[in-house]
């Protein structure tokens, strides 16, 4: 994924990677070697291993984090007439999980400093529904690895009737405040119905692809467990029935055993991602970048998939980012508000407009930010940032 060197050109550094190791390599070599290679006892061991880090009672590994939302939206019986609260931030994916099972999608605008939506961000949208839909599921989605507040969200769900899917794609491992003087951790569900996973390359975990539905229901658990496989349940002998309509998401044993192996690090990761957040916030806090430039959010409890800047005059950030592609870096820019997509304008008839959305996603940019980045290579970043602010 990194580029080689040209010349006298510097190689390129992406914005993120997978971190494969030997053992990585090896627990799928020996997953080759065995008698399963679908279907097998790794898929089992991964769930047991991510229900335990995260505190949740159940995991259900699956195909991908997109499946996971599916499943999950599924799985607690939303479907056509019912609608879906999305913060506008966040990847499509979240979004079109309930266009997969029929529902509507109304979307959540989100601090213009931080990028995450509030209960009371949620509550409006909800508020701003045309009728009330038969049921409602909210979608909080954790930003660059920090959870929204979920107590509160969680509340606010409870009163209006509605479910809560926490999507946690950018946060195993972080944790937040549970209102009460202690934690809890992202995933854990202590306050949704569901939570989600990815483990696409540039997430915390890399499987290849991959995700997973966490949950403390056992009634639900076992619904996406025969979701994710066609909707059938196994009988005695050779006998299966197809009780619903499914869908093929399995995971592999190849993914949950580069997953199981990635797991055990995960820690590890966390502590080299905090400390690049750390020497990043600590030249930020310096000129040229005071006043200029800001971070989106600074707690350490954060698990930092992502190191996200905001620029005080957001004309900036377009020449930023192709600046530093110039010189060899890959920033990025997440996200471009969902309802401006062709498909949602279209969608919601392009009368959709959230200003904390739009002003954020004209300010931010996402710094290189993965377990790898040497030090050498993030002062290329920050000294690249400078020598931009001084142009």
């Amino acid at each position: 994924m990194t580029a080689s060197r040209r010349g006298d050109e510097p190689s390129f550094i992406p914005y993120a990677r997978q971190c494969i190791e030997d053992d990585d390599i090896q627990a799928v070599v020996d997953v080759l070697k065995s008698d399963f290679v679908t279907q097998g006892p790794q898929i089992e061991r991964f769930e047991a291993s991510l229900a335990e880090y995260t505190g949740a009672r159940y995991a259900v590994a699956v195909s991908s984090g997109t499946a996971a939302l599916h499943l999950s939206c599924q799985g607690l019986g939303i479907q056509a007439g019912d609608v879906g609260l999305v913060p506008a931030i966040t990847f499509a994916a979240t979004a079109n999980a309930l266009r997969y099972v029929g529902a509507e999608v109304a979307f959540v605008d989100v601090d213009d400093r931080s990028g995450l939506a509030s209960a009371e961000q949620f509550l409006a949208a909800a508020d701003g529904l045309a009728e009330q839909s038969e049921k409602q599921v909210w979608l909080p989605v954790s930003y660059s690895g920090l959870p929204p507040d979920l107590p509160r969200i969680a509340a606010a769900a409870r009163e209006r009737g509605a479910f809560v899917v926490e999507d946690a794609a950018h946060s195993i491992g972080a944790t937040y405040p549970d209102g009460a003087g202690s934690t809890c951790r992202s995933g854990s569900c202590s306050h949704s119905d569901a939570a989600i996973l990815s483990f696409h390359p540039v997430k915390h975990l890399c499987a290849g692809e991959g995700g997973a539905v966490l949950t403390n229901d056992q009634t639900l658990a076992r619904r996406i467990r025969r979701l994710r496989s066609h909707g059938v349940e196994r009988g005695r002998n050779w006998l299966y029935d197809q009780v619903e309509l499914g869908s093929h998401y399995r995971m592999t044993e190849l993914q949950a055993a580069l997953g199981l192996s990635q797991l055990g690090k995960l820690d590890r990761f966390l502590e080299r991602r905090r400390a690049i957040a750390q020497r990043y916030q600590a030249a930020l806090e310096r000129q040229p970048f005071a006043g200029r430039v800001a971070m989106a959010h600074r707690p350490l409890e954060s698990a930092w998939h992502l190191f996200v800047i905001r620029f005080a005059n957001a004309i900036e950030r377009e020449a930023a980012y192709h600046y530093f592609r110039e010189h060899q870096i890959g920033v990025q820019v997440h996200y471009f508000p969902v309802y401006q997509h062709s498909y949602y304008r279209n969608f919601a008839g392009g009368h959709v407009s959230l200003p904390g959305a739009e002003a954020f996603y004209a300010a931010c940019l996402s710094l290189p930010m993965y377990p790898q980045l040497t030090d050498a290579d993030q002062d290329r970043v920050i000294s690249t940032l400078k020598s931009f602010l001084q142009r």
